[in-house]
């Protein structure tokens, strides 16, 4: 419509040309909010303008809007803080997957951990291994991203800090061949969890998925009373980029959750509540830093609460 094509044009006639274009998603939104005294049509253009460019989808930002505003009538909201805490409630609805924001707490757990390389996935396996061994779990790694170069020796680097064994082969064998030994020892030694790195290659779809069929069928097979989670780890800071690779994994593997990742001051909000509202899937966890213990359990009503703190 005229709306649409309007706004569309204003976009791409760089009306965000200004370095406010490229500020935090946070500060772009309070900005429009506190900036129109009259909740009109103009405001909500402009608000749906600003989620747009913040890397929120058009679907996503037009069921955010639609939300908005029936909360915005029905309560008859007029000043800036209501607003925003109209809005906040909004997308704390749309990324809350209520239990499914949580990992499975049934023991055994095998995890598999996807995501393309240099998106953070050795650092949040590290991280993860942490998180289960300080609330008592026993947890082992398995090194199955055998075609990238030094990936083991960075998963042994982790499993040090964190005092986790992890089994691993040469670089190159066959990455089913570690899950199915990583799988026998974890039962032998009545591991809680198993957490499984494997390759980011989506260069070639095909094999991966062949490869992450195989390990399925090996998990299946040879540790049937095990519960299953897939975490597709996502670098926020990538914006559109991770949107699509959580398209793609998800057409190869059952993905029952994201670990988000560097989810700092410089990249909040945006593609998690794209990703969680267009592709169905719950956030897990949200990195916020390089430490140990930088791996956050995911709350949707703080996510979105901490959207709008100063």
């Amino acid at each position: 419509n005229a709306f649409v094509q309007r706004r569309t044009e204003r976009i791409n006639m760089g009306l965000f040309k200004d370095k406010s274009t490229f500020k935090k998603f946070t500060e772009r939104v309070t900005n429009v909010i506190v900036g129109n005294p009259n909740i009109d049509e103009e405001f909500y253009e402009e608000l749906e303008e600003s989620l747009v460019v913040s890397d929120i989808g058009i679907e996503t930002t037009e069921k955010i809007m639609d939300m908005l505003k029936k909360r915005v009538n029905a309560k008859y909201l007029t000043n800036p803080d209501e607003i925003k805490k109209a809005l906040s409630d909004v997308i704390a609805e749309i990324v809350d997957k209520g239990e499914r924001n949580k990992l499975s707490a049934d023991y055994p757990l095998v995890i598999l951990m996807i995501g393309i390389n240099g998106g953070g996935k050795t650092t949040s396996i590290g991280k993860l291994a942490n998180y289960f061994k300080e609330r008592g779990q026993s947890v082992l790694l398995a090194a199955a991203d055998t075609f990238r170069a030094a990936a083991a020796d960075q998963l042994v680097e982790w499993g040090n800090r964190s005092g986790v064994r992890v089994i691993r082969h040469d670089e190159g064998t066959d990455p089913a061949a570690v899950i199915y030994d990583a799988v026998q020892s974890a039962k032998a030694n009545n591991i809680d969890v198993l957490i499984c790195d494997t390759a980011g290659r989506l260069q070639n779809k095909t094999n991966l998925m062949k490869e992450l069929e195989k390990m399925d069928k090996i998990i299946g097979r040879e540790y049937p009373d095990a519960s299953r989670e897939t975490l597709i780890v996502l670098d926020s800071t990538t914006g559109k980029n991770a949107i699509s690779q959580a398209k793609e994994f998800s057409e190869i593997a059952d993905i029952t959750g994201i670990i988000l990742t560097k989810l700092d001051g410089t990249a909040r909000g945006g593609i998690s509540i794209t990703v969680t509202d267009e592709y169905d899937l719950p956030i897990k966890f949200i990195g916020v830093g390089e430490g140990m213990h930088d791996l956050k359990e995911f709350d949707p009503q703080e996510f979105a609460g901490g959207i709008f703190d100063e």
